[in-house]
């Protein structure tokens, strides 16, 4: 397709383009400046389109739309069952078009095609489970005193600056937008620099889908400059983050100028247990997948391990064994278990972990360094690694690398890994592997971490809730909960009794 020289209409979905605009009330629409960016194919290297590069301009009109349409436009007034059929028919028109979405994901973000199908699937089951969770998130009628009535209502918080990570583009751009517009609020959706295509094609699937113009705002360009002016707007009501924590705290501080709701999902340095009765073999490839599944780049990769010294050689065997096997190359053969880093920054910032590891003294039993794939030898791409021999003191325990690198410790107590497990400033995942349902369930009660995966390697279904503890953020995701972050309580009380309160008595 020939580059847009012109705002256009949203009438063809045409996903694959040379070039991709902005989405600002309904439209198609270029950077106020005329300016575009490349954004790259992470496994070649190589340039796959132009983005339209945003400035404060854009900015204020993708908000000023957002602000329209929740004063003055139709959609928050809408009723829930009909924005229930809205969100269905987001998620059929999704399905409809699922492997050119994930065609798009894996081109922009260098994932396996394996990775990018659940990750896609779970898209839409995002706002297939919305679209029946909003009918039943309803007000409540409260015991008050005799010729007196309370009742609540849920009402949409307002306009929403949604700011996502480059690491799952279009399934972070589900969990944001789905619950928003479920609750009748107006998003501005501010994706990764390095990622935007895929939640460009949401927004203009809600809109054919029959979300009005307005509601769904897509603005493209630098997160420093863009994200900074979102999160600092006067029209603005909540924003809500995924990505590190340093980048959360400075969110939390500006937001603080205008009192604005804030939900935070952030880094983290998952604890990953494996008792002496667990089963090894399930233990192993559970562990596999919690380290190494989306190349290790996820928030709540269970990073750090550890293994019962009882087990420990046989464990640490069988994992080292298995790793070695894991295939790292195209990300379209649906063989492979790795894809790329996104960056060649991302690889050089695993690589200074893993070089700091053995400057501390530590053992790389496998990996260790960039891979080279033939083929792709433009392409960003790191080995998956297994560090031992470390201590609680290094960095390479104790912060989050995001990336296929995984450090392995040797235990025998369980409260002295209870202890080490929540010895973190992080508190997001956790696992533990064990037949005894009684240790499991105690151990799942002392861990400091929002999610607690036991024998089992899954973090996240839609309706469970996702999120952390410390600094690791605040809210929860994916959940009938997310609904209550984007929506005011409002409370009513009435009096209905035959005489009219006099309560001074004058």
């Amino acid at each position: 397709m020939a580059t847009p020289t012109k705002n256009q209409k949203m009438e063809v979905l045409d996903m694959k383009r040379d070039t991709y605009q902005m989405i600002i009330n309904g439209e198609r629409v270029n950077s106020n400046s005329g300016k575009t960016v490349p954004v790259y194919n992470p496994a070649t290297g190589e340039v796959l389109a132009q983005v339209a590069d945003a400035d404060n301009y854009d900015a204020d009109q993708a908000v000023a739309a957002a602000r329209h349409a929740f004063d003055n436009g139709k959609w928050k007034r809408t009723p829930v069952g009909k924005r229930s059929r809205v969100l269905n028919k987001i998620a059929a028109l999704m399905r409809e078009r699922f492997n050119e979405l994930i065609e798009l994901e894996v081109l922009n973000s260098g994932k396996s095609i394996g990775a990018a199908h659940v990750q896609v699937m779970q898209s839409i089951e995002d706002f297939e489970f919305y679209a029946g969770a909003i009918v039943s998130h309803r007000g409540h009628v409260n015991n008050v005193p005799g010729q007196f009535m309370n009742y609540t209502q849920n009402e949409p918080v307002g306009v929403c600056a949604q700011i996502i990570p480059w690491n799952y583009p279009m399934m972070m751009a589900a969990w944001k937008i789905a619950p928003a517009i479920a609750a009748g609020c107006s998003v501005v959706i501010k994706p990764a620099s390095l990622t935007p295509i895929t939640a460009i094609i949401l927004a203009e699937i809600c809109h054919e889908a029959g979300v009005p113009a307005g509601v769904v705002n897509v603005i493209t360009g630098s997160g420093k400059l863009i994200g900074d002016h979102l999160v600092e707007h006067e029209l603005v009501d909540k924003v809500a983050f995924t990505g590190s924590t340093p980048v959360g705290k400075d969110i939390m501080s500006k937001a603080s100028k205008t009192l604005k709701r804030v939900t935070l999902e952030l880094g983290g340095k998952s604890p990953n247990i494996v008792f002496d009765d667990a089963d090894i073999e399930a233990a192993v490839d559970g562990s596999l997948f919690g380290i190494f599944f989306n190349t290790g780049q996820s928030c709540e990769a269970r990073s750090r391990m550890y293994v019962h010294e009882a087990i420990y050689d046989a464990f640490l065997e069988k994992f080292v064994e298995k790793t070695k096997k894991l295939k790292t190359g195209d990300p379209f053969d649906q063989g492979t278990h790795l894809g790329s880093i996104i960056s060649q920054s991302q690889v050089d910032v695993i690589d200074s972990y893993v070089q700091s590891a053995i400057q501390d003294g530590a053992t790389i039993l496998t990996g260790g360094k960039a891979a080279d794939i033939e083929g792709f030898e433009g392409g960003y791409w790191y080995e998956p690694t297994v560090i031992t021999d470390v201590n609680p003191d290094m960095k390479v325990v104790k912060e989050e690398i995001f990336g296929p690198v995984v450090v392995v410790q040797k235990f025998n107590d369980e409260k002295e890994v209870i202890k080490e497990a929540n010895d973190s400033v992080y508190g997001l995942g956790s696992a533990v592997w064990t037949k005894d349902h009684a240790r499991a369930t105690r151990v799942a009660n002392q861990i400091q971490a929002g999610i607690v995966m036991i024998n089992c390697p899954f973090s996240a279904f839609p309706g469970t809730p996702f999120g952390g503890y410390k600094q690791s953020g605040f809210g929860r995701e994916l959940s009938i909960e997310t609904l209550d972050l984007y929506t005011e309580q409002k409370s009513v009380l009435s009096y209905f009794g035959s005489r009219p309160l006099n309560p001074f008595g004058v």
